[in-house]
Formats: structure tokens, C-alpha cells, sequence
């Protein structure tokens, strides 16, 4: 197995947990919707996670998972012969960044329709973490990589917000997973105005076909559609029917009247590549809101 990039400290032990394990299982969540609080340390390259402190944990965080999380089922069922699922890989570490501008707005991206892992998702910013790279640094590298922003040390501050058991595909339903990530939200929070930080972008067209910012109402009401979940929450009536953002094209970018109705959509049973927000920013958007509140 490549060197493990999520590790585990369990009853004193640090183990690697395999591609086939559900983190927030082994971690023992129970069969709620979570989070779970999660002591971690944020090691260059690596993250450590326990259910109790430990020396050397620099930050409890919430870790969830969505409710269909494919591993948390696959762990309720018995395993299959020929379930193709890998055996020589643990569970990959990413990072995205919830920029915030000084006027209270945060950024999203549309990921393109032709990449092969989350099509047409609405997300932040993010990606892996490399070996040896800073959690931190690794997610100012993809904010970089995707929209052309550079973050000018003394110009931002930044704090850890919580933590995410990511699978693609996202439902058994569509396929046994090729990819199991635990994503480190990061809030970045910039001195600047959503304008002149705008004014700064040039996305990377092969990752990004549209870019937004959602101000707290409306990230609130795209937080409260969780996916997987029986009831609906109840949607503020006075919503806007359309949120302004950028769609790219060959020439530069071009404005978008994006419909409400698109980012209160939830993850469908089947794939079928539909234009939505994803779980997990979702979840992050909730915990953006919770940092603004207090």
C-alpha cells in the first residue's frame, strides 16, 4: 500500500484505514446523521484522527458523512466476491477553501462537464494534498490552480472548519467507488471585497465552467437541502428566483442568471450528471454560517 495519507489513532494506536473502511465507522459513529466531534492532527501531508485528545492534536473538528455514504453501507452488508473494490490503497486527503471576502460572500465553482470524477458540481475550491505539503498550502495551491487567485500572506486569516468523508460515485446505487477522500474544509477569510477579488480571478478552463458567490441567505437555504434526508426543511419565502454568476467561454466570461431551483437540488439515486451543489459543500456552507454567527 502507497504510504497512508488519513491515519487513525485507535486505542492508543495509529493504524492506516483501508480504501474499503468507512472512517467515521471506524472512528464508531453511530447510525446518526453525525457530525461527530474528531480530534486531528494537521500534519504536512497527513492527517491523524482519534475520537479522544491526543498529544500532539491541534484542532477538534466535525466529521460527517452524507447518509448514503456508500462505505458506511458497504459496512452494514457482507462484502461480495469480485466487488472491485481496491485493496492495496487507503484514503486519499484533499482540501478545499471556502474564500470568504469582506463583504460576506464565499466562492463557488462549477466543475466542467467532462471531468471524469463530479461533473457539473457547484464546490469550493479544492483538491489532493501533496506529500509533504501543508494542509494550508495545498488548498492555496488549488484555489491558485483553479481560479487564478493569489493569496497574498497578511492579506487573509484562516481557521479549519470541519471534515468530510467524500466517495465518488456518491451512492452504491450508482456503482462501487473509485475514490474515498476525508476533504478539510479550510475558511479563508481575504481582506478584500468580492469585487476586487473578482477583478482578480482567471479560472482554469479545463476545471471550472462557472463561478459564483453566495451571500449568507441564500448559502443558508442551499445548506438547508440536505441530501438523503426524508423531511425537507422549510425554505425562507423570500428567496430570490435566480442567483447572479459568471459562466466561462472561449472569450472570457459572460454573465449567468443561475435558477434557485438548481441549487436546491438534491444528489439523484441514479447518476445522471445534473447540475447541483454537492453534499459536502452543503455541509460546509453549514459550518461557514455557524462560524459567522458566532
Amino acid at each position: 500500500m502507497a504510504a497512508a495519507r488519513v491515519l487513525l489513532l485507535l486505542s492508543g494506536r495509529v493504524e492506516s484505514v483501508s480504501f474499503a473502511q468507512s472512517v467515521c465507522g471506524r472512528l464508531g459513529a453511530g447510525p446518526g446523521l453525525g457530525p461527530w466531534p474528531t480530534h486531528c492532527s494537521l500534519q504536512r501531508g497527513r492527517l491523524v484522527l482519534s475520537d479522544r485528545p491526543f498529544p500532539g492534536a491541534s484542532a477538534r473538528l466535525p466529521l460527517q458523512r452524507p447518509p448514503f455514504c456508500p462505505f458506511a453501507a458497504l459496512d452494514q452488508q457482507p462484502r461480495t466476491p469480485g466487488s472491485k473494490l481496491p485493496t492495496n490503497r487507503g484514503v486519499d486527503l484533499g482540501v478545499a477553501i471556502i474564500l470568504q471576502s469582506s463583504d460576506q460572500t464565499v466562492l463557488l465553482t462549477r466543475r466542467t462537464r467532462t471531468l471524469s470524477v463530479s461533473p457539473n458540481l457547484w464546490v469550493p475550491p479544492g483538491g489532493h494534498v501533496e506529500l509533504d505539503e501543508e494542509l494550508l498550502d495545498g488548498g492555496l495551491r488549488e484555489l491558485w490552480e483553479e481560479s487564478g487567485l493569489q493569496l497574498l500572506q497578511g492579506q487573509f486569516s484562516w481557521v479549519p472548519l470541519g471534515l468530510w468523508e467524500s466517495a465518488y460515485p456518491p451512492r452504491l446505487s450508482w456503482g462501487f467507488p473509485k475514490y474515498h477522500h476525508i476533504v478539510l474544509y479550510v475558511l479563508v477569510i481575504s481582506q478584500e471585497s468580492q469585487q476586487q477579488l473578482q477583478a482578480q480571478i482567471q479560472p482554469n478552463p479545463g476545471e471550472v465552467s462557472a463561478l459564483m458567490w453566495l451571500g449568507p441567505d441564500v448559502a443558508a437555504a442551499v445548506a438547508a437541502t440536505e441530501d438523503g434526508t426524508e423531511t425537507p426543511r422549510l425554505l425562507p419565502q423570500d428567496l430570490p428566483p435566480s442567483v447572479p454568476a459568471v459562466e466561462l467561454e472561449e472569450d472570457g466570461g459572460r454573465p449567468l442568471v443561475l435558477p434557485m431551483s438548481t441549487l436546491l437540488r438534491t444528489t439523484p439515486t441514479t447518476a445522471d450528471g445534473e447540475e447541483r451543489v454537492s453534499t459536502g459543500t452543503k455541509f460546509a456552507l453549514r459550518l461557514w454560517l455557524q462560524h459567522l454567527g458566532r
